[in-house]
């Protein structure tokens, strides 16, 4: 009995809903913040850049990031509205100003294309239905020369510690990663592991050459 209780809990990893939606918000605020701050030194930040965060949960990230840009702006889109809500609090200070939060998905992002310096996913590639046509969408909301990081605790498949408890989750290696990256179109493929099974995955949308007229 007490564990399908603890593990309806945990169904809140995947899209937070109600009270203890928000309680693994606040978890995930602090409980992720060492694999950010590790994905964090894998970019050289700049102060005007526009981001993204793609499954931003609590707004954790999207607060460090506005800190890191502040001439930039800083999105963040959430499946859940109860994330959507989490975050929006946690970054008031900044909101509709320098810091805009929408529901919305990873395959249906709701911007234009060659919008973005740089895209994140934290801790979220696990729950994403299609993650080769959300590569493929965020390659296409990315500037020429754009930069995609993605930080995930988790990337051992045959660990199945989370994924029995946790309906819809999937774990993917960093090989795996690099490899649906690179049939989508990115380049400059990049994997990283810290301890255990932590990765941080960066690579790059291609930048547009110029054409040069011989008239």
């Amino acid at each position: 009995m007490k564990k399908n209780f603890i593990n309806r809990i945990l169904q809140n990893t995947r899209k937070p809903q109600g009270f203890w939606g928000r309680m693994i918000l606040r978890s995930m605020n602090t409980g992720h913040a060492p694999l950010a701050a590790w994905a964090f030194t894998h970019l050289d930040w700049c102060p005007d850049w526009k981001v993204l965060d793609i499954g931003c949960g609590g707004g954790a990230n999207i607060a460090h990031m506005l800190k890191r840009c502040p001439q930039g702006q800083v999105y963040g889109v959430d499946i859940s509205p109860e994330s959507v809500a989490f975050a929006r609090q946690k970054n008031k200070a900044f909101l509709d100003e320098r810091c805009f939060i929408l529901q919305g998905t990873a395959s249906d992002l709701p911007f234009e294309g060659d919008t973005f310096d740089v895209a994140t996913a934290f801790e979220t590639l696990y729950f994403w239905e299609d993650p080769d046509k959300a590569f493929c969408e965020i390659l296409r909301i990315l500037k020429p020369g754009g930069i995609f990081l993605i930080a995930c605790e988790a990337s051992n498949p045959h660990n199945t510690t989370w994924t029995d408890r946790i309906e819809g989750m999937s774990v993917y290696t960093a090989e795996e990663i690099k490899h649906k990256l690179e049939n989508c179109g990115f380049v400059h493929v990049r994997t990283d592991k810290m301890k255990k099974e932590s990765i941080c995955v960066t690579a790059q949308k291609t930048k547009k050459t110029t054409q040069y007229s011989n008239l």
